[in-house]
C-alpha cells in the first residue's frame, strides 16, 4: 500500500465511525454494531474495497485500543467503589465466567462433539470483549449501580479467562503429555503475576509523577505513554497486556488523589483506535469460515447464550446488594471478539490437531457476538433505567 491509500482508508474510517455515531443516535442501534457491519460489507466477504494488506494492521490496532480500554476499566476499580461493589464485581464475574464454561462444555458433548474440543470451546466462550461493553456504556452515558459492576466484571474478566485457558489447555494436554498441562498451568500462572507486576511497576510512577505539569498536551502525552508503556511491558515479557494495562489504570485512580487527568486524556483520543479496530473487525470476518463449521458453530453461538443467561440467573441469587440487577448481566456480557481470538490462536499454537477447528469456530461466532452482543448489552442498560 501507498501513502495515500493509508491517509484514505484512515480518513474514511474515521469518518464513516462520525455518521455510524449519527446514526446510532437516531436509531437506537449501537456504533459497535454499525461499525462492524460497515467492515463486512466493505472487507473480503462483501464488497472487497478495502485494499491488500490493511488487514495487516488488524493486531496493532486491536492491542491498542484494548489497552486503552482496559486502562480505563481499571480506573472503576477504585476503593470506595470496590468497598460498594468490589464482593459482587467478584461473585458475578467467578459465577458467569464457571456456568458458561460448563454449559458450553456440557451441550457440546451431549451433541457428541469430542470432549478435548469441546472443554476448549468452553473456555474460550467465558471471554468478552471489553470494548464493545465499555463502548455501549459510554455511548448510552450509563450510570448506575448494575453499569459499575458491569464494568467491574468485564475489567476482571481478562483474568479469569487467562485462568480458566491454562486450565483447559492442561487437562487436554494431560491426556497425552503430563509435562506439558504442567507447563500449561504454570505458564496461565506466570501470565497473571507478570501482568500485575508490569502494572504496578507501570501504575505506581505513573500515579506520582503524571499530573503535575499544566493541562493539555503534556498530559496527554504523559497519559497515552503511560498506557503504551505498560501494554509494551506485557507484551515484551509473554504476559496479558489487557490484565497489565487494566491493573496501571487501577493503581493510577487508587494512588493519585491529585487528579484524574489520564483518564480523561484517554478518554479523549480512543475512539479514533477503537473505530479503526471495529471496522478492521468487521473485515476480518469470513462467511466461509461459518460455513465450514456450521454446526459447530451453532452449538456453540446457543450454548454460550444459554450459559450468559444462566450465570446471571445464578449469580443474581448470589449477588449482596439487591439493587443489583444482576440477572440482566448475563446478557449484557455477551458481546466477544478480540479476546476470544486471541485465545483461539493460543490453543492452534499449543494444541496444532484442533487449532484449525476451534480458529474457525471462534472467528465464525463473532460474527453473531459482536453484532447481536453490543445490542442485547444497550437494551439491557436500557430495561434497568441505566441508560440516557
Amino acid at each position: 500500500m501507498n501513502v495515500a491509500e493509508v491517509m484514505l482508508v484512515i480518513g474514511g474510517i474515521l469518518l464513516a465511525a462520525l455518521a455510524a455515531d449519527t446514526l446510532g443516535r437516531r436509531t437506537r442501534l449501537p456504533r459497535v454494531t454499525l461499525l462492524l457491519l460497515l467492515g463486512l460489507a466493505v472487507g473480503p466477504s462483501g464488497m472487497a474495497l478495502i485494499p491488500d494488506g490493511v488487514e495487516a494492521w488488524y493486531p496493532l490496532t486491536a492491542d491498542l485500543a484494548l489497552v486503552m480500554v482496559a486502562f480505563l476499566l481499571g480506573g472503576e476499580l477504585t476503593v470506595s467503589t470496590l468497598r460498594q461493589h468490589g464482593r459482587d464485581v467478584m461473585t458475578v464475574s467467578l459465577v458467569v465466567v464457571v456456568v458458561t464454561a460448563i454449559v458450553v462444555l456440557t451441550g457440546l458433548v451431549l451433541a457428541g462433539f469430542p470432549t478435548e474440543l469441546a472443554i476448549l470451546l468452553g473456555v474460550i466462550a467465558t471471554s468478552t470483549d471489553p470494548a464493545a461493553v465499555a463502548d455501549v456504556v459510554h455511548e448510552s452515558r450509563a450510570r448506575g449501580p448494575t453499569t459499575r459492576v458491569l464494568l467491574g466484571v468485564v475489567a476482571v474478566d481478562d483474568a479469569w479467562g487467562i485462568l480458566m485457558l491454562s486450565l483447559g489447555l492442561a487437562w487436554v494436554l494431560a491426556a497425552s503429555d503430563p509435562s506439558s498441562a504442567w507447563s500449561a498451568v504454570l505458564g496461565g500462572g506466570f501470565e497473571i503475576v507478570g501482568a500485575l507486576g508490569v502494572g504496578f511497576a507501570v501504575g505506581i510512577p505513573m500515579a506520582l509523577l503524571t499530573g503535575r505539569l499544566n493541562e493539555g498536551e503534556p498530559t496527554l502525552t504523559e497519559a497515552v505513554g503511560g498506557v503504551l508503556l505498560s501494554g509494551g511491558l506485557a507484551l515484551a515479557f509473554g504476559v496479558s497486556h489487557l490484565l497489565a494495562a487494566m491493573v496501571t489504570g487501577a493503581v493510577v485512580a487508587n494512588l493519585a488523589r491529585h487528579h484524574r487527568r489520564p483518564f480523561r486524556a484517554i478518554e479523549g483520543i480512543e475512539w479514533p483506535f477503537m473505530a479503526v479496530f471495529f471496522v478492521l473487525s468487521g473485515a476480518m470476518l469470513r462467511f466461509d469460515a461459518v460455513a465450514a463449521a456450521l454446526g459447530l458453530v451453532a452449538g456453540f453461538v446457543a450454548l454460550r447464550v444459554l450459559g450468559r443467561l444462566s450465570g446471571g440467573l445464578v449469580a443474581a441469587s448470589l449477588a449482596k446488594d439487591r439493587s443489583i440487577a444482576s440477572v440482566w448481566l448475563g446478557p449484557a456480557l455477551l458481546p466477544q471478539a478480540g479476546v476470544a481470538l486471541g485465545m483461539a490462536l493460543v490453543v492452534s499454537a499449543r494444541i496444532p490437531e484442533w487449532g484449525p477447528t476451534v480458529l474457525a469456530a471462534t472467528m465464525a461466532s463473532t460474527v453473531f457476538f459482536e453484532l447481536v452482543g453490543p445490542v442485547c448489552t444497550r437494551r439491557v442498560l436500557e430495561h434497568v433505567g441505566e441508560a440516557l
